[in-house]
């Protein structure tokens, strides 16, 4: 296979592994502790840091395009909407995608707020990424507050991986980037590495469903890493980040997290997180978030495996107001606790049974169960059979609680104070099977029961104000699958297919307003395949083309784009890249409401030195 532009420095390079070596990945999401992705029990797919690459793409909600379990559908050109499992929002009745965990290394990205994610606030060089683990589905036992419908954890990798120089520079159609970082060495276990990038991504000129003008992405980042690895069996990594620009508002943060290892005897580990972050959408709201968090995980025996520990995190908002919208009150504090072990149980040979539970104390409600049963059958380093029950919460937020609406005089909307967590009951049948050493495959099931969904109510007594209430439940069930095909040494096929079904009703004494169409609008079927070919030792191509069903309600028509890209590796250092997006169709959109998304280019230049 052909290595491109910058991979000489990476630990492992995907592009040559076998479907075999693909399968014994480390993955950490599934159980917090490191193990084969062939053996995690659980709907996960990993994007790695070669898909990244040869994908062409430059912002993180596009590089999650590539996970077929996903739900990516851009907004404006700083916007996008990014689910599992469905409930993509609804903006005319202020819901918004609220129920998936991010995590960046470690940090949870992801706004106390309400729940979601601003995506043009989140920003990962793309050469630095190791893999992004994507689960489907609940891990709220270990992952806690906001993972109901799937867990992204984006794992970045270790300065000592990351040697030497590294400049990309690109521009296209409708923008363009330039990064620069450098990594060193300044003992015999201790690296480091910094970085500065610049991205610009333009406006589609279009005017969204509210009115407003779709505005450009402009951001500026900077950012180091350190990793203290000595022969002691210690680990320490330092890392932070710094950006500001501007997209629909201005834009402005900082994180710093550090995190210490230890391993121990028999496979113990140690590990103690903490970070700050800050996060400001100028004139909108600031947030300082403090977070600490505790991992031991153990061996009793050679059949059981135990993971445990803790966290706490404190939030400090404030929220600006505008005439008709505001919170009361406008600042405060959010504080949320947890504690969990997890015990996994080799019943056999071949089964393994893992139990967990999870105690969060959230800012709003009383203490919260949360517990997750999961078998798994693995009859021979080929296949695994595994099913799972768990159960999760989106907890309340400021937004549900606080919040306060005039439409001109008339108090129009409250949180009311009243708010409930919205609850997923989970049940899950997958296999995993690799029939033989050109081919595997996942195909994952699932049958959600949700309660207490997110409504508006009518006061009983004045009508008005509206308040949020929880009169909505249901359920919904669907399929997974994806594989991948090595047909040859030099073309390999990755696919990928969904379908969801939701059936959603209004509980007694609901006063079913807006209708179900507020939980969300999505897609009943989903499919995507790529294909990575390297035609001869310096040239790379790329191709991936993804369907989506026709949106319900409000309507959009299905759509079938196609991306592309070609690499010419001018040497081991250089590479020259052109990408496109969108080739089918010179303009189409992506969900209703949201801008008219354009055909694009962009050319790109990599340079190791």
């Amino acid at each position: 296979m052909v290595a491109t532009a910058g991979h000489a420095q990476t630990s492992i390079n995907f592009a040559n592994l076998s479907i075999e070596e693909l399968g014994e990945i480390q993955v950490t999401s599934v159980s917090k502790r490191a193990e084969p992705v062939r053996e995690a029990p659980s709907a996960i797919y990993v994007i790695t840091h070669d898909d990244i690459v040869r994908s062409g793409a430059r912002t993180v909600p596009e590089m999650l395009r590539l996970a077929p379990n996903l739900q990516v559908q851009q907004f404006t050109a700083s916007r996008y909407i990014v689910t599992a499992r469905g409930f993509n929002g609804n903006e005319a009745a202020q819901n918004f995608t609220n129920k998936l965990l991010v995590l960046i290394d470690g940090r949870s990205v992801y706004t106390p707020l309400y729940s979601g994610v601003y995506w043009d606030m989140q920003d990962v060089l793309p050469a630095d990424i190791d893999r992004i683990e994507v689960i489907s589905g609940p891990g709220a036992t270990l992952w806690g507050a906001n993972a109901v419908n799937g867990v992204i954890n984006i794992t970045t990798r270790k300065s000592g991986d990351t040697q030497g120089g590294f400049l990309e520079a690109g521009g296209g159609s409708h923008g363009r980037s330039v990064s620069l970082r450098y990594g060193g060495r300044l003992g015999e276990s201790l690296t480091y590495r910094v970085y500065v990038r610049d991205l610009k991504a333009d406006s589609m000129g279009t005017i969204t469903a509210d009115g407003k003008a779709d505005q450009d992405l402009s951001r500026t980042q900077g950012g180091f890493r350190l990793d203290w690895t000595p022969a002691s069996g210690n680990a320490l990594t330092l890392q932070g980040d710094v950006y500001d620009g501007a997209s629909d508002v201005g834009l402005a943060g900082h994180n710093l997290l550090a995190r210490w290892t230890r391993l121990g005897d028999g496979g113990a580990e140690l590990q103690v997180q903490a970070y700050y972050d800050r996060a400001v959408r100028r004139g909108v709201f600031k947030v300082d978030t403090y977070d600490v968090d505790i991992r031991h995980s153990f061996d009793l025996g050679a059949r059981q495996a135990v993971v445990w520990g803790g966290g706490f995190r404190h939030s400090h908002y404030a929220i600006g107001s505008s005439p008709t919208l505001f919170y009361e009150p406008a600042r405060g504090d959010l504080n949320l606790a947890n504690l969990f072990v997890q015990d996994s149980l080799a019943v056999t040979k071949t089964t393994k049974l893992t139990l967990g539970l999870k105690v969060e104390d959230d800012p709003y409600l009383d203490p919260e169960l949360l517990p997750s049963a999961r078998i798994s059958w693995t009859p021979n380093d080929k296949a695994m059979v595994w099913a799972a029950a768990s159960k999760a919460v989106r907890s309340a937020t400021p937004f549900d609680r606080d919040v306060v609406e005039y439409l001109g005089a008339i108090r129009f909307l409250t949180g009311g104070g009243t708010f409930q967590s919205e609850k997923l009951t989970a049940y899950e049948i997958g296999t995993r099977i690799r029939p033989s050493a050109k081919v595997s495959f996942s195909v994952s099931t699932y049958y959600n029961v949700y309660d207490d969904l997110r409504t508006i109510e009518f006061d009983r007594v004045t009508l008005l104000p509206l308040h949020w209430g929880n009169g909505m439940a249901g359920h919904s069930y669907g399929v997974e699958v994806w594989g991948e095909y090595h047909l040859t040494p030099w073309w390999r096929l990755a696919g990928g297919y969904n379908r969801l079904e939701k059936r959603l009703k209004f509980k007694p004494g609901s006063s079913r307003i807006l209708g179900m169409e507020q939980a969300g609008d999505d897609p009943e079927h989903q499919a995507s395949l790529r294909s990575s070919m390297d035609l001869g030792r310096t040239v790379t191509l790329d191709a991936a083309v993804r369907y989506v069903d026709a949106l319900p309600d409000p309507r959009l028509p299905s759509y079938m784009e196609l991306n592309g890209r070609v690499a010419w590796n001018l040497s081991d250092r250089v590479q020259l890249s052109l990408s496109g997006s969108n080739l089918l169709h010179q303009r189409s959109q992506e969900f209703p409401g949201g801008v008219v998304v354009p055909r694009s280019v962009f050319a790109d230049l990599r340079w190791s030195f």
